[in-house]
């Protein structure tokens, strides 16, 4: 079983410890084959010294006296706001803005980004944060903005991660009251996507035909590869060589493969020629890099 643990126990704040499960209870294989792990779970240390152990948090309180300590997450923000786009075989590291307030001062943070319905189910899936505590930067006496980051491994990940997964937020007071919200929000993880252009003849007569193909791809997690994207809308688009902006000339559907092909005539002057792909839910939108053609 591959298990990917994310941190250690922390002094007197905020830790995480990945879980394993039987492999009898193990999440759908990622790319590399392994089982993958459920996700991380997370709690306040009750014990101070590096070496305590990961507890559940507990601190006494009753529930009316909790909600009323407690420090409020006011925003949290993931990779700056943008999906989480990610490749076949490079892991990435988006950093999660925990922004909150409490009477006492902010002490620490803590983020899970995890999909599923519940932390508690078998299939739940997720990457906790790679550092011990997190770095809290104070706004005034009450309210800070903690940063952490998190690595997003690709070999982990399947092709239905696709979508929008859950974002964790805890957060400890300086007085000691915390307060935990597995779904504070939600961030989208992307496929990566790529899209290559080829114009011929270069050079090509003035109002002759210009044959311009191409191809979009975009990351098969399972098989950590590029495949093609079929069935989808693209533009094929034309730049004049002293214009900074772009044109829309005609629309193409990629084939089952992902490949492009069609043909123009209006080849009146030199310029750069390129696809752009406009993205779905799942795959984000790119360009192909225009590719210059002279025209005599």
């Amino acid at each position: 079983m591959r298990i990917r643990a994310t941190v250690a126990a922390v002094s007197g704040a905020l830790a995480l410890s990945a879980l394993a499960v039987p492999a009898s209870q193990a999440a759908q294989s990622g790319a590399a084959g392994g089982e993958r792990p459920s996700a991380p779970d997370y709690g306040f240390s009750a014990q101070h010294g590096a070496a305590a152990a990961p507890k559940a948090r507990t601190n006494g309180l009753t529930a009316t006296a909790k909600a009323a300590a407690a420090p409020v997450i006011t925003r949290t923000v993931v990779n700056g706001g943008k999906p989480i786009v990610v490749g076949t075989t490079a892991t990435k590291k988006v950093t999660v803005a925990i922004t909150a307030t409490h009477a006492s001062g902010i002490a620490d943070a803590g983020t899970l980004l995890w999909i599923g319905k519940n932390l508690d189910d078998d299939d739940a899936f997720g990457f906790g944060q790679n550092e011990d505590k997190a770095t809290c930067k104070a706004a005034n006496a009450t309210t800070s903005t903690c940063t952490l980051t998190v690595t997003v491994d690709p070999g982990l990940l399947i092709n239905t991660d696709a979508t929008y997964w859950n974002v964790g937020a805890a957060v400890l007071a300086k007085g000691g009251t915390d307060v935990q919200n597995d779904k504070f929000t939600k961030i989208r993880f992307q496929r990566l996507s790529k899209l290559t252009v080829d114009a011929s003849p270069e050079p090509v007569k003035k109002g002759k035909t210009l044959t311009v193909t191409g191809k979009l791809s975009r990351a098969n997690w399972e098989t950590a590869t590029y495949k093609g994207y079929a069935t989808q809308t693209v533009k094929l688009q034309f730049r004049k060589k002293d214009s900074s902006t772009y044109t829309d000339v005609k629309t193409v559907n990629t084939s089952s493969t992902g490949t492009l092909k069609t043909t123009t005539t209006r080849t009146t002057a030199s310029g750069y020629w390129r696809w752009s792909f406009a993205g779905t839910a799942s795959t984000p939108a790119v360009n192909a890099i225009g590719d210059y053609v002279a025209v005599n």
